[in-house]
């Protein structure tokens, strides 16, 4: 944890190739060679990948290398196989695996894509395929309008820090990358998950947060780096664990769910989740929505005074969804004593959010953030308070977008369990949860994943994130992050590319 204005480059981690036990390599591409192939070896002489090789001596040629084929494109080269095959035995297509994997929002390629950075620390390009999902709104409608590269961006001379707390009372904090680790509680995912997720926070010097599931007593060794979140349904709140933490979150609805309170079904509720939230195990366990005892400003300003009583030390975050009126929420967090507003819009949630609720109910992010940014700058207090965003946000350019839309930073959650090898399969909910030992409580599955080595795949992520974004700033001649917030004239719309995004 960073205090004051710290040089926000300073002893950051390196990268160190970390490669996964549980993932496979993906192939984009099958090549399928019929019987009639005569073995001719033709294909293996034009091939410069190596997709094809046959060795001295053997009879036949060995099976297709799917893994170097560069698929369809290569027909407009001399040495496509398929078009120099004599017998016409092969051809080339899709993966069944490559096209089957993810979603509309988080695509095969933005998988792929997070598995490599998380592996090796190296940055995305910014016309990368795997910035951009296939869901056909939000974010990959919105791409900044890039000007021509006059410099490769020297990382060590851009900042891309920024302060949790912008008014008087207590530390000032500041993070050297703008985002930390969203709620993810115990029993939605494993401890393993969330002490990797709290190590590479230590890494960064930012922040992850507990969820509502309360603390494990596995994070207090990263206790200068965890956030605990008070929820609906108070479970395992208690004084010791405010007393420990730098920011106490309150949870008033989630984006991915607004109005339905967080839940956990019954196969999840182990007997140590179960101590761990005070209740009967292997029941289910459902938040009510909203807190019973908040219906006005007043009452959310005893709330929060309840917390910084508890803790004077402590910043005050409020994570709000985005209703309507979103930005009056925001101005009444603001004026009960918060430090951070925290938006959270309904792209986001794992598979244990119902689709009804993610789809048809939260105002998009994208939406949301320039509408309380315009009217905190109004109401003359936008740089008193520190604005974050999530909800379905997965790569450094979606965070960079939110930015320039009015955020000062964002929030993650789901990009931490892919660079963990999540493949999207939206199990997390269902059963003993996921079969690789990430959103799981079952004390079989949960030894899939280790801590150490989650850590280390999270941190190379965000070192990624980090130059990715030094790369965007450096092309528009930007040396902090604070430059691009409310810079929506750099952005432009998909379905309306020759128009600046309105301020």
């Amino acid at each position: 944890m960073a205090e004051g204005k710290a040089v926000c480059v300073k002893d950051l981690p390196e990268a160190i190739v970390v490669p996964s036990e549980h993932l496979k390599f993906v192939n984009r591409f099958t090549v399928k060679r019929a019987e009639t192939c005569i073995s001719c070896g033709m294909c293996a002489s034009l091939c410069p990948y190596g997709v094809h090789k046959r060795i001295e001596g053997h009879a036949k040629i060995l099976p297709p290398d799917d893994r170097k084929c560069i698929g369809p494109s290569c027909e407009v080269n001399y040495f496509f196989c398929v078009a120099n095959c004599p017998t016409n035995s092969l051809s080339v297509g899709p993966s069944e695996t490559f096209v089957s994997l993810g979603d509309p929002r988080w695509s095969s390629e933005m998988i792929l894509a997070t598995w490599a950075q998380a592996e090796t620390g190296k940055p995305l390009s910014l016309d990368h395929p795997g910035n951009i999902g296939m869901s056909g709104g939000g974010f990959d409608k919105l791409f900044f309008k890039l000007p021509e590269e006059k410099s490769k961006a020297d990382p060590d001379k851009i900042c891309t820090a920024i302060d949790l707390n912008r008014r008087d009372s207590v530390a000032k904090i500041r993070i050297p990358v703008p985002w930390y680790g969203g709620g993810m509680s115990f029993g939605s995912v494993s401890v393993h998950t969330m002490v990797a997720r709290a190590k590479a926070a230590k890494m960064w010097g930012t922040f992850t947060c507990t969820g509502e599931g309360g603390y494990p007593e596995a994070l207090a060794p990263y206790k200068d780096h965890v956030i605990t979140q008070i929820a609906t349904g108070l479970f395992g709140v208690r004084e010791e664990t405010i007393q420990r933490t730098p920011i106490v979150e309150f949870k008033y609805a989630q984006g991915a769910k607004p109005g339905l309170g967080g839940h956990l079904l019954h196969d999840k509720n182990t007997p140590e989740v179960a101590r761990m939230r005070e209740a009967v195990p292997y029941t289910s366990l459902f938040s009510p929505f909203p807190f019973h005892s908040v219906y006005s400003v007043e009452d959310h300003k005893k709330h929060l005074d309840w917390a910084h009583a508890i803790n004077p030390k402590a910043l005050l975050s409020v994570k709000v969804s985005t209703p309507n009126d979103v930005e009056m929420v925001s101005v009444g967090s603001y004026y009960a004593g918060a430090h951070i507003v925290h938006l959270d819009g309904g792209y986001g949630g794992t598979g244990a959010a119902p689709e009804i609720a993610k789809k048809n109910i939260a105002m998009p992010i994208e939406y949301a953030i320039p509408k309380v940014h315009k009217f905190l700058q109004n109401e003359g207090i936008r740089d008193k308070i520190t604005l974050l965003a999530s909800g379905g946000l997965r790569t450094a350019m979606d965070i960079a977008k939110a930015v320039a839309l009015g955020a000062d930073g964002a929030v993650i959650g789901t990009a931490d369990l892919v660079a963990l090898s999540c493949v999207r399969c939206g199990n997390c909910e269902s059963g003993r949860g996921c079969p690789r030992g990430i959103a799981t409580t079952d004390p079989v599955l949960d030894k899939l994943t280790n801590a150490d080595w989650g850590a280390e795949r999270i941190s190379n992520l965000y070192r990624a994130w980090r130059l990715q974004l030094c790369d965007l700033l450096n092309r528009f001649d930007m040396d902090d992050i604070s430059q691009l917030r409310g810079r929506t004239d750099l952005l432009r719309h998909a379905d309306r590319p020759a128009k600046e995004v309105r301020k």
